[in-house]
Order: C-alpha cells, then sequence, then structure tokens
C-alpha cells in the first residue's frame, strides 16, 4: 500500500489533532473570572473560537478526494474497523464520507491515535520527519 497522501500532510494532522484534543469543554461561563480563580483553565477550554480547529478543517478540506479516503480509511484502519489486509474495504468505506470528510474527522474523540494507529499498521509513522509546522 502506498499512500497519495504525503505522509508530512498525516503528521501535521496528526500534530494538530493532539492539540485540538487537548482542550476541554468551557466550564466556565463566566467571562469576568481571572486565572487565578480558575486556576488557569481559560487557556485550554474550548469556547467555540479555536484556530487549530480550523486549521484542521482547512487542512481536510483543502485535499484531494482520494486523500481524504486515504485519511479517513487510515483512522477506520487505526480504530480496528479494519486492519491492513482490508485496505480496499477501508477505501470504499472511506469513499462515503469524502464530502464530510473534515466533519468524521473531528467527530472521533481519539483522531491522532487513531492515525497513528493507521499509519503502525503500515509501518508507517512520523518519527525522523524532524519538526512537522
Amino acid at each position: 500500500m502506498e499512500l497519495t497522501i504525503p505522509l508530512e500532510t498525516v503528521c501535521r494532522i496528526i500534530l494538530r489533532a493532539r492539540e485540538f484534543e487537548a482542550l476541554i469543554p468551557d466550564t466556565d461561563p463566566d467571562d469576568g473570572s481571572d486565572p487565578t480563580d480558575d486556576g488557569a483553565r481559560g487557556e485550554i477550554e474550548d469556547d467555540g473560537d479555536n484556530p487549530t480547529e480550523e486549521e484542521l478543517r482547512a487542512v481536510i478540506d483543502d485535499l484531494a478526494d482520494d486523500e481524504k479516503a486515504e485519511l479517513v480509511a487510515l483512522a477506520l484502519v487505526g480504530r480496528g474497523t479494519y486492519d491492513a489486509s482490508e485496505w480496499s474495504d477501508a477505501i470504499d468505506d472511506a469513499s462515503e464520507e469524502v464530502d464530510d470528510a473534515a466533519d468524521f474527522l473531528l467527530d472521533l474523540p481519539m483522531l491522532a491515535a487513531y492515525l497513528e494507529g493507521g499509519l503502525a499498521a503500515f509501518e508507517l509513522s512520523c518519527d525522523g520527519l524532524g519538526q512537522v509546522v
């Protein structure tokens, strides 16, 4: 199996997905509080204006349809829906999600781990790529 989506792109998405997943639900609707009062949780709370999510959506939306299908298929393999030997089935299933790939992927609670698992199933990883920005 050879990916058409560049490995660097997948690794960038993994990195940003980790940042996105680190956000916690907004627990303090009182915007008048200060960091001392709320233990600085405001820095990692998802207040709906999330540039990391916007960047992830933009990167995913800019992919070609076959690259979107591969990205979704990697996530499906990584979460165990398919194994590496069922790659063509994973691609077929993922092709149905191409139009809503960003929504589908960002709704996965462990997207970064699923993508890493998908890469690992094919003996690929982000190790050795240097800093992906």
